[in-house]
């Protein structure tokens, strides 16, 4: 007869909940088909092993197994230090976090004018066709990126923008870093993404969007200089030809995540 408790039932849903947010982050990160491989090599070693009995074989497997979990710790490095910040970062979790940081929250961050000075930078190199490529940090730190680039640590200025994007530049080329509602570095190099699926329209600021954003959890803007258009890089989606007001609703949101 089976026994089957609550205790058991609990174990199941802490497992399914585990392979939820590993299944996210795998499909955030365009490695799904890796996971679905995973996924396969368990199913064979749990069968061989726990349901056949195969004791030669549910041992190489077992020593598998043991190697397969350490080179995956080190290829997805990155995708687990997600899972770690946004396991720390959930929503459920905020009213803790407003406990915790109940003193220091004293003066409120006006969101729409940390916004619209980007907006606003965004729309003039749009119609210009100005390229442009702005990425905002939220939980995880973007310092390894920074120190890639020239330091600035300036007020958030339309102007500003406008100016370190100009052509003639030395800073155009690379990416502007928006860490602390401060501008804090530009001319950045950012980890370019290698998604197949990515449009062959799209140039290489899209691509360096799309990395940092499954690299970190990092919002990135990206104005394109052949059309003028507008993109944002998110949680490793990539969402174009943008409005002003879509662009100031990613950009409010963004920012609210962070205060």
């Amino acid at each position: 007869m089976l026994d089957f408790s609550i205790k058991d039932a609990f174990d199941i849903f802490i497992v399914a909940v585990l392979l939820y947010y590993i299944f996210r982050l795998m499909k955030e990160s365009g490695t799904l088909s890796i996971f679905y491989g995973v996924m396969g090599f368990i199913v064979v070693w749990a069968v061989s092993s726990e349901v056949l009995g195969l004791k030669l074989f549910g041992s190489i497997m077992d020593k598998f197994m043991g190697i397969g979990l350490l080179i995956l710790v080190i290829l997805f490095q990155d995708q687990i230090k997600r899972f770690l910040v946004d396991l720390g970062s959930h929503k459920r979790w905020t009213f803790l976090r407003k406990i915790l940081k109940h003193n220091n929250d004293n003066i409120a961050i006006d969101v729409r004018k940390l916004t619209m000075p980007i907006v606003y930078a965004c729309m003039s190199m749009s119609k210009s066709k100005t390229g442009a490529l702005i990425v905002i940090q939220q939980s995880i730190s973007l310092e390894m990126y920074e120190k890639t680039g020239d330091i600035i640590d300036a007020n958030i200025n339309t102007r500003l923008i406008e100016n370190i994007f100009f052509k003639n530049s030395p800073l155009h080329d690379g990416a502007m870093i928006i860490s602390h509602n401060r501008i804090a570095a530009a001319g950045c190099i950012l980890p370019v993404s290698h998604d197949t699926n990515i449009p062959r329209s799209l140039g290489l600021r899209h691509r360096s969007a799309l990395g940092i954003s499954q690299a970190t959890d990092a919002l990135a803007i990206i104005v394109s200089e052949e059309t003028g258009n507008i993109s944002v890089a998110h949680r490793g989606q990539i969402h174009i030809k943008l409005s002003s007001s879509e662009l100031e609703q990613f950009l409010s949101q963004a920012f609210e995540d962070i205060k």
